[in-house]
């Protein structure tokens, strides 16, 4: 695996990460996004649907704590998630956590961390951590942390034991996994921890750093858990202790105000569970993410103009169907002023769901709890969530940042 930077502007990392997967042909531009999955299924949508969107991640990402339960009949198939759950030919990324998901804290200690299955909680050591990457045969994986001290107010003292706990188990997982049959041609991501402390994560990333390993994970800069100030200082510290060659991975982070935050910082992966979380709210992307045209290349590209439609989507004045944790860059569809709306969700959005349903239709499927509902919705979310690190990319290519943070940024004040 080979991080090959075509160029750096305003901090952000172009390039393309090749060498990816056991034959090493596979390819993930940066900045970029892994391919959601739980129990290493996108949600709501099968093999076949999930294909008929264009330029998918190359890079399919799972979790230990939805795949651990299953560890014992993995054991047992002998070759690997991929195989085990149909997947069309992908790289394999494990991660410890979902990051849709919230788990309880307090359940660490020097020697294990513990994740949440369906049927409750499962502690690892490094050695069972390591046998269930050994049964599910990733292409890359992080390595076991100590990842609870993202936590407003957590002490100093458990920081710095949290960052110590990490190494420990990042060296402990290293030497594991030069034994380990099924992980001789996978790499191993290093993870940074180090909370809200600037002192603690120079230390973890230096000292990661001095290990070898393929790239590295940040941790603990979730959404819901830090100040974008905060976090856009602390990564752009961190980023600078790191090798440019590797890429690094930001877990937890997937509104695309934070997305961009974060490429500035240094960041070139993301998860892409956003989609997921916004399909679970009974809701559509709808943000506008393309720049106005340059006047000299005006016509000459396809747009992928995704406007509002002349209104602001339902968000912010939500009626009984509502959430709380809804975003300005969504439409609440479950709201009775779409079921009388013949347009698609976005005028000009390629996906099936836009190309061949109208916004009353999936107002109706959401409303009287059909399946076809979710189906349509993330078809839909997932292709804007592409188009938008899509754009990103030529943003970034063309010297339109600002531009494109503008675009971008626009509907978040504007609602």
């Amino acid at each position: 695996m080979k991080l090959e930077l075509s160029r750096v502007v305003q901090g952000c990392r172009l390039g393309l990460l090749t060498g990816l997967g056991k034959s090493g042909q596979h390819s993930l531009e940066v900045p970029g996004c892994l391919l959601y999955t739980r129990c290493a299924t996108v949600p709501h949508l099968t093999q076949d649907t999930l294909h008929t969107l264009r330029d998918l991640p190359s890079v399919t990402q799972v979790s230990v704590d939805s795949l651990a339960e299953h560890h014992e009949v993995l054991k047992e198939f002998k070759e690997g998630v991929r195989k085990f759950a149909g997947l069309h030919d992908t790289v394999l990324f494990c991660s410890l956590h979902d990051s849709a998901n919230s788990s309880p804290a307090g359940h660490v200690t020097n020697k294990t961390v513990s994740v949440w299955g369906s049927g409750g909680r499962i502690e690892l050591t490094v050695a069972r951590f390591m046998a269930i990457q050994a049964a599910i045969q990733p292409d890359c994986y992080q390595s076991m942390a100590d990842g609870e001290t993202w936590q407003a107010g957590t002490s100093h003292k458990r920081v710095r034991k949290a960052v110590d706990r990490t190494l420990a188990h990042l060296d402990e997982c290293l030497a594991l996994h030069q034994k380990t049959q099924q992980l001789k041609q996978a790499e191993i991501f290093g993870v940074v921890e180090g909370g809200d402390i600037l002192e603690e994560r120079l230390r973890s990333a230096r000292e990661t750093a001095k290990r070898p390993v393929g790239g590295f994970v940040l941790d603990g800069f979730h959404s819901a858990a830090m100040d974008q100030d905060v976090r856009v200082q602390l990564i752009k510290a961190t980023s600078a202790e790191l090798p440019q060659e590797k890429p690094r991975l930001v877990l937890g982070v997937g509104r695309p105000d934070e997305v961009i935050s974060c490429v500035e910082a240094g960041v070139d992966l993301f998860e892409s569970f956003f989609p997921f979380q916004v399909t679970e709210r009974g809701c559509a992307l709808s943000f506008n993410y393309t720049i106005d045209p340059d006047p000299e290349t005006a016509g000459t590209s396809t747009p992928t103009v995704l406007e509002f439609n002349g209104e602001m989507p339902a968000v912010k004045k939500l009626n009984s169907n509502g959430d709380e944790n809804m975003t300005p860059y969504e439409m609440n569809l479950k709201d009775k002023r779409y079921q009388d709306d013949f347009r698609p969700l976005v005028e000009g959005c390629s996906c099936y769901c836009c190309k061949k349903h109208m916004r009353a239709y999936v107002h109706h499927l959401l409303v009287t709890n059909e399946l076809l509902g979710g189906v349509l919705l993330m078809l839909h979310n997932m292709a804007h969530y592409l188009g938008f690190f899509r754009a990103l990319r030529e943003a970034i290519t063309s010297d339109r940042l600002q531009d494109f943070k503008n675009r971008v940024l626009h509907c978040r004040e504007s609602d």
